[in-house]
């Protein structure tokens, strides 16, 4: 009898590392963190130049030998460099927020893990008191008494926003401080610094930089509703929220100075969650 012939045993495909749903939109936020970079040298005019003759002008015009390829606002400014330069703004405070209040949340939440006892008490009831009051409200209440500038824009949304971070590195940190690899270290005589920064931290970065992608594009959103409301960054400062709050006069008339800005707030943020959903797919083992 003649033996059958073996099957062939097909090679396991290796899972693409990016799904090609996300690819498009990590160009475009690639493309708009380039931007915001080298705003002085795509900005087609100054951002803040005025020219009253040529206020309110559709997309396209010319005058004084310069187009205004997406036309022009209330004072005659350029709605294309205006929204570039605006891109610089958004990123600077949402990349500074994140970096902020994911230190000082992080560590706090490692802390109160690691000592527990009436530190783990008092930190997790400051967590506590700071998360019972809607976030977008507390940030309102802190720019009102500090005032609007950019720099308390990024102190008040770090503020609101370390919590998550907190609870985030304390659950963590009560789970990998278990483990006996850190237990000998400890017996071996380490410190609680080189504890938490070499057996710790690296252990739990994973879930903290998921929380961070997701973060980043709820900090845009905040910049841009404090902006848009007067309590961020003041004029003449071009920011994406204050020309929606500008433009929305002009809707009947002038529809380009909120419609570009806008567009360009929605593709950002929208970039930002599908990297940070797939950012947490990658990282996160629970929700794969």
């Amino acid at each position: 009898m003649m033996a059958a012939a073996a099957t062939p045993v097909r090679a396991p495909t290796r899972r693409r590392a990016i799904p090609w749903t996300v690819i498009p939109f990590a160009a475009i936020l690639l493309a708009l963190v380039l931007i915001a970079i080298f705003a002085p040298l795509i900005a087609p005019m100054d951002p803040n130049a005025q020219n009253l003759l040529a206020r309110l002008k559709a997309p396209g015009f010319e005058a004084r030998g310069l187009t205004y390829y997406l036309g022009s606002d209330e004072l005659g400014r350029d709605v294309l460099s205006r929204t570039i330069y605006g891109a610089r703004v958004s990123l600077l405070v949402a990349f500074a927020s994140v970096i902020l209040s994911g230190i000082f949340g992080s560590v706090l939440g490692m802390v109160a893990a690691f000592y527990r006892g009436w530190v783990e008490t008092i930190i997790m009831r400051l967590v506590d008191i700071v998360l019972s009051v809607p976030a977008i409200l507390l940030a309102i209440i802190t720019v009102a008494v500090l005032g609007p500038s950019l720099y308390n824009v990024v102190i008040v949304l770090a503020f609101t926003r370390w919590p998550r971070y907190a609870r985030v590195a304390y659950g963590q940190t009560l789970s990998v401080a278990n483990m006996p690899y850190v237990k000998l270290a400890r017996f071996m005589g380490a410190g609680w610094f080189r504890l938490l920064w070499r057996h710790i931290l690296p252990n739990i970065a994973g879930a903290l930089i998921v929380v961070a992608t997701l973060e980043f594009g709820l900090m845009v959103l905040f910049e841009a509703g404090l902006s848009f409301l007067g309590l961020g960054v003041q004029p003449p400062t071009s920011s994406w929220g204050a020309m929606l709050s500008t433009g929305r006069n002009y809707v009947g008339n002038a529809w380009w100075i909120a419609t570009f800005p806008g567009l360009t707030l929605f593709m950002l943020i929208l970039s930002i969650n599908l990297i940070g959903d797939h950012t947490r797919d990658r990282l996160d083992p629970r929700s794969r």
